[in-house]
């Protein structure tokens, strides 16, 4: 398969593609911003399977030029693309009196509004039978546990997971089947660095893993679902 997967320099991105590259026929690109970590991920990836083919490329969802730098490399590295993997995205923790306007703004940008560009530039370059997957959040899924700190974080997936289903219908007919994976905590860069003092029961590698494989064969099963993955119940 031909798989694309943003948010891949750290956390369960990362583990997700290691677990991509241990199959020789996959052919993946890694997004992320930092140049630094992805060039340690191929590394990595090459010293666990020589033979993958894992392409890495710098590049901001949010805010880089998809014309000139994403697409011209999707089309002559892949050329279609069969599972698109929306991991990127950011996390601030501020009380609700305390959060600005600007860091709703940099939620929705990171959490929902560079998703919408990636989909809307790489839809064209899915054939049928092709899943887009985006990942949200427990903390934005209907019903479950809030935490202080976290309205601007969760509202963001929350608009993430109305905008999968939302899709699911309107690519029906294009045969792409669109999911979203709310995650509950794993313990990840970003976890430590929001709440320092909290140990997650899951290691990023182990959500890493689940990831990986639902992309591959989640949508032979699920299409426009929001799927709690966590130990907690919503």
């Amino acid at each position: 398969m031909n798989i694309i997967l943003s948010g891949a320099s750290s956390g369960v991105g990362f583990e997700a593609v290691i677990e991509l590259i241990g199959n020789q026929h996959h052919q993946i690109i890694a997004l992320a911003r930092s140049e630094e970590k992805l060039n340690k991920l191929q590394e990595i990836a090459f010293a666990l399977n020589p033979g993958c083919k894992l392409h890495v490329l710098k590049f901001d969802i949010a805010h880089d030029d998809y014309e000139n730098t994403l697409i011209p490399y999707v089309k002559e590295r892949l050329g279609t693309v069969d599972v698109l993997i929306n991991n990127a995205g950011s996390l601030i923790n501020k009380s609700f009196m305390q959060t600005t306007q600007l860091d709703f703004v940099e939620m929705l940008q990171n959490n929902l509004l560079g998703h919408i560009n990636m989909i809307q530039h790489l839809a064209p370059l899915m054939p049928p039978k092709s899943h887009i997957l985006n990942i949200g959040s427990m903390g934005g899924f209907q019903g479950s546990v809030k935490f202080p700190g976290l309205a601007a974080y969760s509202a963001s997936k929350a608009a993430l997971h109305t905008l999968t289903e939302c899709l699911a219908i309107e690519f029906a007919d294009k045969q792409i089947a669109v999911n979203c994976l709310a995650l509950g905590s794993a313990q990840t860069e970003m976890l430590e660095k929001a709440f320092p003092d909290y140990q997650s029961p899951v290691l990023a590698f182990e959500m890493g893993k689940y990831i990986a494989d639902f992309a591959l064969s989640g949508h032979k099963f699920f299409n426009g679902k929001i799927i709690p993955v966590a130990h907690t119940t919503p």
